[in-house]
């Protein structure tokens, strides 16, 4: 342990070493002052005060000369903490803020599967506490380094006074490292363990709270408060054993140097009494002794947190060193000549990755294969399981396929630019993420050469300029996190409106409209459609995964999908006349929707619950079991 943390440690310097360089030259010059003050003092007991008790008068030159010394010697060891206390807190400020860009650029960068497998709890604790801990022996550490030239430095002074206080010295000094080295060994398996309770104890808490509404509605708040309390309870517990471990050894080693005090005084007395010494060196060396205490705890401090810092270092470099990264290419389509793109899946594989290792993932796509022609709409029918959601995120590139290749307008989309793919194709997922901003902020995103025009454009298309217009601010009116004060149907337009904001060629919706009244989807997805082919050669290709039969009816071809396999693929009214399976699917979800309308309608009070895609396709499925 002690050899990892020292390795940290290493890194530190080498990532921050003029930083390093300041913080412990403050240090090393505080360490001298000490030992000089210690011998200054030594010399006004030794030469003034006793002399001066001996004649009983007091010469004021040499008073005021023993005052400016000791003044001079005080203001030297202020400039040199404050020099190791902005060091190291700049240091060590640095370095998290560093470190935590560097584990939120990889979350970044890792693939959706890596996130799936990660709580979000424990993600926040790695960008968080886990570089915290990392990193916090830095505050210590000038100070400790210091502390060692300073030892050096009072070892050789005590030789040069006399070799019976040498002999005090290297007796107490060794056996203090020995103490912290023992404390640091035995302090590790602690602090590893309590800075992992931590991120779970995080984990329960953001999962908890990011289920509101579940906890709430289904009456488990006692549950969800006896299962935090548990984990809450083993890491007091964790933290307890941290602090008794403390308790105990803190003692010890503030006691060492007591002791090397008593020490001095006892071996001094008999060196006074041989006169080998004098007055002078007696009264320096113990009140070097006394000094000492304090600086060579710095290297308790540093030795102490050094467990903590390398489980926090381990729990950072497990997310800097996670593989599953998707490179991307060098390859362009520019976005700004404005065609509908084309979208081709040729002989498409996929499975999972399984959350143990060592078991083979299921396949969840079989050799899929489809085109989504320039300017054309595409609706993936299929019931529950059938693989649509993962042809979406392929077709975005949020994860890439085991085998066979997915296209835009021919290119892999492997070989983009992760900018060129971003300006080519846009998802709209089946739950929205409406950002704590405005609604100008939520639907431009900070893109470059998006305008309030630009803004408008998009809110009419997907139907959400009238209600836009209607709140209090418009554009700059903020919404609340992730949206609550907007309805459903409005945050589904809010993100259908972000997504067409930046123009895309390819447009992905997963449901997007499902919380959307139906006549508002089919103004939606008419006038998506149009703008794809107004015979201008502007437009968007359209990938839509759809439910309700008005939505299916207005795509230019269905590719429906059953266990991961395209089973068949034409028109709307060709699909009903030929496949079976088909026309049980989309009849089950007509009178799933027929249903839930009815039901909002004759209810009273009126209730108007929240009907998803998965709603309805969770009733169609069940409807065809039957």
């Amino acid at each position: 342990m002690l050899a990892r943390g020292l390795r940290v440690l290493g890194r530190a310097i080498r990532e921050q070493p003029r930083i390093f360089a300041v913080a412990v030259a403050g240090s090393v010059l505080f360490g001298a002052m000490v030992i000089g003050s210690a011998y200054v003092i030594g010399a006004v007991v030794g030469d003034v005060v006793v002399p001066s008790i001996a004649r009983g008068s007091v010469e004021t030159g040499v008073l005021a000369l023993a005052a400016a010394g000791l003044f001079g010697i005080s203001l030297l060891r202020v400039v040199g903490i404050f020099g190791r206390r902005l060091g190291a807190g700049y240091m060590q400020y640095r370095l998290q803020a560093s470190y935590r860009r560097r584990v939120t650029r990889r979350y970044l960068d890792l693939p959706l599967a890596w996130h799936q497998r990660h709580a979000t709890g424990t993600l926040l604790s790695n960008a968080n506490s886990d570089v915290e801990a990392a990193w916090y022996p830095i505050a210590p550490l000038p100070f400790a380094v210091g502390t060692l030239v300073m030892v050096a430095g009072a070892i050789v002074a005590l030789f040069a006074t006399d070799w019976a206080f040498a002999l005090v010295g290297l007796a107490v000094f060794p056996a203090l490292f020995t103490l912290n080295v023992v404390y640091s060994r035995r302090m590790a398996p602690r602090q590893a363990r309590a800075q992992q309770l931590r991120a779970e104890v995080s984990g329960i808490a953001h999962e908890s709270f990011d289920g509101a509404l579940v906890v709430k509605t289904m009456g488990r708040e006692a549950q969800e408060t006896r299962r935090f309390a548990s984990r809450a309870a083993e890491l007091r517990d964790a933290l307890i054993a941290v602090g008794r471990l403390r308790g105990l050894f803190d003692p010890l080693l503030e006691t060492l140097p007591s002791i090397g005090t008593l020490a001095v005084l006892v071996v001094g007395a008999i060196r006074l009494r041989q006169d080998a010494i004098t007055v002078a060196e007696l009264v320096s060396v113990a009140f070097l002794f006394t000094v000492l205490a304090v600086p060579v705890r710095a290297i308790g401090w540093v030795l102490a947190e050094l467990p903590r810092s390398v489980a926090g270092w381990d729990r950072v470099q497990q997310v800097l060193r996670a593989t599953g990264e998707m490179a991307y290419g060098d390859g362009v389509l520019d976005p700004a000549d404005g065609r509908p793109a084309t979208l081709a899946f040729a002989d498409v594989s996929f499975r999972y990755e399984p959350a143990e290792a060592h078991l083979p993932g299921a396949e969840v796509l079989g050799a899929v294969t489809f085109t989504v022609p320039a300017g054309r709409t595409v609706a993936l029918v299929g019931p529950t399981g059938a693989g649509k959601s993962t042809i979406v995120s392929l077709a975005a590139r949020l994860v890439d396929p085991d085998t066979g290749t997915v296209a835009l307008d021919g290119v892999d989309l492997r070989e983009l630019t992760s900018a060129s793919l971003a300006g080519n194709v846009a998802l709209v997922a089946q739950v929205p993420f409406v950002f704590d901003d405005t609604v100008r902020g939520n639907i431009a995103l900070d893109r470059p050469g998006i305008s309030d025009d630009d803004v408008w454009a998009a809110l009419r298309l997907a139907e959400a300029d009238g209600f836009v217009a209607a709140l209090p601010d418009g554009l700059d009116t903020r919404v609340g996190e992730r949206g609550t004060s907007l309805s459903g149907g409005q945050r589904q337009r809010l993100t259908l409106a972000r997504a067409l904001a930046g123009r895309p060629r390819l447009l992905v919706l997963d449901d997007a409209t499902s919380a959307v009244d139906p006549r508002v989807e089919a103004a939606i997805l008419a006038g998506l459609r149009s703008s794809a082919t107004d015979g201008t050669g502007a437009g968007t290709s359209i990938l839509v995964v759809a439910y309700r039969r008005a939505t299916i009816a207005l795509a230019d071809e269905v590719i429906y999908v059953e266990q991961g396999r395209v089973v068949a693929r034409g028109t709307h009214a060709e699909l009903l006349a030929t496949v079976p399976g088909y026309v049980d699917l989309v009849t089950a979800y007509e009178q799933a929707e027929a249903e839930r309308e009815q039901a909002r309608t004759y209810q009273d009070p009126p209730v108007v619950p929240v009907t998803t895609g998965l709603d309805v396709e969770m009733d169609a499925n069940e409807r065809l079991t039957r």
